[in-house]
């Protein structure tokens, strides 16, 4: 049917009054009482059920249906309560199945608004709908309630559809008034029209006696609400009204809780235990947008309030915190604003090559911000002032019960100096960046290996003040670092697993969890704080810390400084309380005449501090106790010369750990082992199959073009997606480190090149420099955890028993890049992985008699 083309409504006098409906055209009706709807609707779809249309109707609502099941009518039954994007998706595959020229009856959208808890994405959900009916040519009756919507949202409506009609009823009369009809025009279409039952005409109002009529009328059915709020903020206005008034009952608790900090049942649990009232109030004062703040969010806030009420000693050595939240629903509107809805629904249909997800995340960082969101983040700029923050990500899955997504969505650091507009640019450049991180591939496959495409993935904000001092130019904390309640790292046997460890480093903690180059954060047992890793000083002072993450306050960005630099202007009190000498060198300096200091740090000051491991092992202690559940947390340090200090809480959420567990270990079988390994290795104790060893060369990756080193990385990734998805169990075998961000300390493969492996090995290559490091604590161990990926290090001293990668030679499948990498076959060899994570020991050999052997 010709677009633009005229219909018959099934009341004559309206298609007279408007000079008909025409197909394309969305009609929005404005109502009092439904039983109003009901007056036109009822008339259209019998109009369309005997003119042959086909005729939808989306009902979603509480309310008594419309039309009732008939022939020649679909009915579809949705739920918006399963959240924004579900709803939304679900209705357009419903019209992209119909097609062509179809006709729609929608229930009231006012009760999306009561779904959602905002008109913000009710009229989101309706900006979507309504162009993509107009583009298929349909003709769509949508109703709407009077006085129930902000001013804005019903803007945004009329903005969107064709056709926009208010309908009032007094008890002897019932009229229209045309507030918008596209693209047609009479001299009388946007007076009020008074229906006459006996002509079935919508006469136009034109004398006074009428017209006063008519405004009795509305004046009767006008509302009391404040239009100017959306719906979110007239209902937190009366709920902190019923609290005043000790009115305010507990199943209100459960209702904030569900709609403004989590969904997850477990969470939502403590939060309603721990938080009262002006808890949820304080975060609702500090919210841009609406929605909910997400698990980041929600995980510090409810650390913080465990500390508060379970060890109430311990909350003066708390930082007190001063967070922003950006609510969920400014990103689905955000998308809505850029034009890219159409990409998110079908980025949701991808599962393997992620293509159109690549092209969307290019979109949202490009975007633009409506102004009524980019006048709250001047306010919330406003209030931190000059201030350094951190925008981190928060989203709807974060940090929660089994998905801790660490590391896969970004924070951006914001100096936040200067002009506000070049703030308000900064700022804005930090939120896109982080919302395109959900189309990182390592987030989607991250997602796709937790069967989590199909959920809904908001993008919710933690905007954080940074917490530290100004030395000079540049701005830090003391330190900051990691903690975990539970140890999976035990370098010596009688470490008690339950009491937790730390990783330290100097400055900002981005290094606590990226393995950096050259750098080694101090790890500290809790139960045996000053056991090291390392035997001599020297080693010490090797592997520790030799770079220092830093805000420069002159560049107005965040930078890397060697350690000798970010101590320069620190006090000689705070370099006691961080760094250490290497006493063997500088003995050696001062024997050749050279008496000056070697320092390193290593954060020695803060282990010796009993107040302040005591401190940390009890919160996580407490922490574990309370989630019924294994923590981590993220935190930062400031120390004063008289040893005072205030730890900043910053983040909290339950950790994925492989329980202790042993497996039976075979008789080794001489000459046909590959590897066999003590106290190096990590993961889940395990009995499983080998089919594929992927190996890459260390002396062929070290003379590979440093230009070009890239290349395996997506090699090993293809690898990967082919052999993952056929369901081989791979074993990966580099040399040095991975997901470095250094090629000359290893490969820097991401979690999305590696997700398929069921094992890694670091090899160390003295020869070329390479080492592996036991980085546990780390976003790239957190995965290796998640994910049930054994790892291994294999050194070249007595941990390593024995490594024979030879013995794999006769077995080659395929190699690439002139041999560097090279796939091995050894499925019909019986190869078994071994690991015993109680006893650390992990066996990797042949059982077949004709396998490979030496």
């Amino acid at each position: 049917m010709a677009a633009f083309e005229k219909i018959c409504s099934g009341i004559t006098g309206l298609d007279h009054a408007l000079d008909h409906i025409r197909m394309g055209d969305n009609v929005v009706w404005r109502v009092t009482e439904l039983e109003e709807f009901a007056f036109v609707v009822k008339p259209f779809a019998r109009q369309a059920i005997a003119d042959g249309r086909q005729l939808i109707y989306i009902r979603f609502a509480e309310h008594a249906p419309f039309l009732e099941p008939q022939e020649g009518l679909q009915i579809y039954q949705l739920h918006p309560q399963e959240g924004f994007e579900e709803f939304t998706v679900k209705v357009r595959e419903i019209i992209t199945r119909a097609g062509r020229d179809a006709f729609y009856v929608f229930d009231c959208l006012s009760e999306l608004q009561e779904a959602w808890s905002t008109d913000l994405m009710m009229g989101n959900f309706f900006c979507v709908t309504c162009p993509y009916l107009f583009i298929l040519d349909t003709v769509a009756y949508f109703p709407v309630k009077r006085g129930m919507h902000s001013f804005d949202a019903l803007n945004r409506i009329r903005q969107t559809t064709q056709l926009l009609l208010d309908v009032y009823r007094s008890s002897d009369a019932f009229y229209i008034q045309p507030l918008k009809v596209w693209n047609r025009y009479c001299g009388t279409m946007f007076q009020p029209h008074q229906y006459e039952p006996d002509s079935e005409e919508f006469q136009p109002l034109l004398d006074g006696l009428s017209l006063s009529r008519f405004y009795a009328a509305v004046d009767e059915k006008e509302s009391e609400e404040d239009q100017n709020l959306d719906h979110w903020d007239r209902y937190f206005s009366l709920i902190k009204l019923k609290f005043a008034h000790g009115e305010l009952e507990r199943q209100e608790y459960r209702k904030i809780c569900s709609i403004m900090m989590t969904r997850n049942g477990e969470m939502a649990r403590l939060i309603e235990e721990h938080f009262s009232p002006r808890d949820y109030f304080l975060v609702r004062n500090r919210m841009i947008g609406t929605g909910m703040i997400g698990g980041k969010a929600c995980g510090m806030l409810l650390a913080r309030k465990m500390v508060h009420r379970h060890l109430p000693e311990l909350a003066g050595k708390l930082e007190p915190h001063d967070s922003y939240y950006v609510g969920s629903d400014v990103f689905y509107t955000y998308i809505v604003a850029n034009d890219c809805w159409k990409l998110r629904v079908e980025q949701r249909k991808e599962r393997d090559e992620f293509q159109v997800s690549a092209e969307f995340g290019k979109r949202l960082r490009e975007g633009e911000f409506p102004a009524n969101i980019r006048e709250q983040f001047r306010r919330m700029l406003d209030y931190f002032g000059q201030s350094p923050i951190i925008v981190r990500s928060s989203s709807l899955l974060e940090d929660g019960f089994g998905n801790a997504f660490a590391g896969k969505y970004e924070s951006v650091f914001c100096v936040n100096a200067g002009e506000m507009e070049d703030r308000l640019e900064k700022f804005e450049e930090a939120v896109k960046t982080v919302y395109a991180s959900t189309m990182d591939p390592s987030a989607l496959e991250y997602r796709r290996n937790r069967n989590l495409l199909e959920c809904d993935e908001q993008m919710a904000l933690l905007v954080q003040r940074v917490s530290g001092s100004r030395y000079d130019s540049f701005l830090m904390p003391a330190a900051a670092g990691v903690g975990y309640s539970y140890n999976a790292y035990k370098w010596l046997r009688d470490m008690d697993p339950e009491a937790g460890m730390l990783r330290l480093v100097l400055g900002l903690g981005t290094r606590a969890v990226d393995r950096t180059t050259g750098d080694y954060p101090r790890i500290v047992s809790l139960d045996r704080p000053h056991a090291q890793l390392w035997p001599t000083v020297a080693a010490r002072h090797r592997y520790s810390q030799h770079q220092v993450d830093v805000l420069d306050m002159e560049k107005n960005e965040l930078c890397t400084i060697p350690l000798e630099q970010a101590i320069a202007q620190a006090p000689v009190w705070q370099k006691r309380m961080l760094l250490s000498h290497d006493t063997e060198a500088e003995e050696r300096l001062w024997q050749q005449g050279n008496r000056r200091e070697v320092l390193f740090g290593d954060c020695q000051g803060l282990v010796d501090k009993a107040e302040f491991l005591d401190m940390m092992r009890r919160i996580l202690a407490m922490l574990q106790e309370q989630y019924q559940y294994p923590v981590d947390i993220e935190f930062a340090i400031n120390v004063a010369q008289d040893g005072n200090f205030v730890v900043n809480l910053l983040q909290c959420r339950p950790l994925q750990v492989d329980s202790e567990k042993s497996v039976e270990m075979p008789e080794k079988k001489e000459g046909r082992v590959l590897f066999e390994l003590t106290d190096t290795a990590m993961g889940q104790s395990r009995k499983e199959k080998v089919d594929l060893v992927v190996l890459v060369d260390p002396q062929k990756y070290y003379d590979f073009p440093y230009a070009r080193k890239y290349e395996p990385v997506n090699i090993i990734g293809k690898i990967n997606q082919r052999y993952g998805g056929q369901g081989k169990n791979m074993m990966l075998i580099v040399p040095g480190r991975i997901g470095t961000s250094s090629p000359e300390l290893g490969i820097p493969v991401v979690y999305a090149d590696i997700s398929r492996f069921r094992a890694v090995c670091e090899v160390s290559y003295s020869a070329a420099g390479y080492m592996p490091e036991l980085s546990y604590g780390s976003h790239m161990f957190q995965d290796l955890v998640e994910a049930h990926i054994f790892y291994g290090a294999i050194f070249e001293d007595e941990r390593t028993k024995e490594y024979h990668p030879q013995m794999l030679a006769s077995y080659k499948m395929e190699e690439y890049l002139d041999g560097m990498i090279e796939v091995y076959d050894v499925s019909e060899t019986g190869t078994i992985l071994y690991f015993d994570m109680m006893k650390g020991r992990a066996l990797c050999q042949t059982e077949m008699e004709d396998g490979f052997h030496l």
